[in-house]
């Protein structure tokens, strides 16, 4: 296992130390277990990355929430 020194702001230090104590555990094993998570989340597809290739492919009014001729009979 790697070492790798890092500096912390006072408010981080004191959560991470809090976190740690809660779980009975290290402060190592909760920054590992908080990037591990962190990097599942990032790896994960957005919506819009998946509907790229459908992104502009409609054609038609642009309007259609702010038009009031669209709007006629909607509701009835």
């Amino acid at each position: 296992m790697r070492s790798t020194p890092i500096k912390l702001p006072e408010p981080f230090d004191s959560k991470l130390t809090a976190i740690a104590k809660k779980r009975h555990s290290t402060r190592a094993k909760v920054l590992g277990e908080a990037l591990d998570a962190y990097g599942k989340q990032a790896a994960r597809p957005t919506v819009a990355s998946l509907a790229a290739d459908l992104i502009g492919s409609v054609e038609g009014a642009v309007d259609l929430a702010t038009n009031p001729k669209y709007m006629t009979g909607y509701g009835r």
